[in-house]
């Protein structure tokens, strides 16, 4: 299978691609600029991708977008994770639609943020959306591969919880304090957190791709979601270390922004992957403290 692949140098993506390889599949990644030997080149930013690029693609997954939890929500950065994301992908899926002979499948990320903050509701596919501006974002990200989807391409949309590797993501931002005896869970620690390791995560991003009935939004999440106590206590058991120290609401807002703290960080969702598990997927890490052992 030839798949293309955006985001190619994220932290997802770069496993993505080692695996792929791994299994006999040639990655191509979309890179912006000058395409090298084996790559496409196209410019999101300017709505650019030629269609024939495509000719000979079996598949895409797209996994660019600037970091959502990078920094403040600013206006203008609230803009750029936009843009990133819903323009990109229409970019892409436009050109998906376009090719001659189309992609077979188009997966396209999203995360569980569409949900908004549902505090204990165990929240499916079948959910429905949360508000504010992540929850928006999310829903309009979706929205975004309809040329696609219009076009006949099986599409899904793969709805990521917080994705647990030592090397990257919200785990290498934490492991210092935590390493250190300083860790423990943010704001009172009742929200729940959908979390997956990044094997799984690769792996039912392998599934979707091989699995002809997966369309639709996939919560990319483990079976077991947890509070941000439970969190803080496994890591902390993990790493032999207290992790009994809260980051309280109001120091998280006044260094990253309310919203931001409000919608990411203080937010729950306690989402089950209800499709993977319909579709035969079979999670190699389904309860927190054996992920985070092997991630550390």
């Amino acid at each position: 299978m030839r798949v293309a692949v955006t985001g190619s140098h994220g932290l997802i993506a770069t496993a993505l691609a080692a695996r792929l390889r791994a299994d006999g599949d040639t990655v191509v990644p979309l890179v912006r600029g000058s395409a090298g030997p084996g790559e496409i080149a196209w410019d999101p930013s300017a709505g650019r991708l030629d269609p024939a690029a495509l000719a000979g693609i079996d598949a895409v997954v797209n996994l660019a977008g600037a970091g959502i939890g990078d920094r403040r929500w600013s206006a203008a950065r609230r803009a750029e994770l936009e843009s990133s994301r819903i323009a990109l992908t229409e970019t892409l899926s436009e050109a998906v639609a376009a090719a001659d002979p189309r992609p077979r499948v188009l997966l396209s990320g999203s995360a569980v943020g569409y949900y908004g903050d549902r505090g204990e509701e165990e929240l499916t596919e079948a959910s429905g959306p949360g508000s504010g501006f992540l929850a928006g974002l999310c829903r309009r990200w979706e929205g975004a591969t309809a040329a696609a989807e219009a076009a006949g391409v099986r599409v899904a949309h793969l709805r990521s919880g917080v994705v647990l590797a030592r090397h990257g993501g919200a785990l290498r931002r934490q492991l210092p304090l935590f390493r250190l005896g300083l860790g423990g869970p943010l704001g009172r620690g009742r929200q729940y957190l959908s979390w997956i390791a990044l094997e799984d995560e690769v792996g039912a991003i392998v599934h979707a791709l091989r699995t002809e009935t997966v369309r639709g939004p996939l919560n990319l999440c483990a079976p077991g979601p947890v509070t941000s106590a439970e969190f803080a206590r496994a890591l902390g058991r993990v790493l032999h270390r207290p992790a009994r120290l809260p980051a309280p609401a109001v120091a998280l807002k006044l260094v990253l922004g309310r919203e931001l703290t409000t919608e990411m960080l203080l937010a729950g969702q306690r989402a089950v992957p209800a499709a993977l598990l319909r579709e035969g997927y079979r999670f190699a890490f389904a309860e927190v403290e054996a992920a985070l052992r092997a991630a550390v």
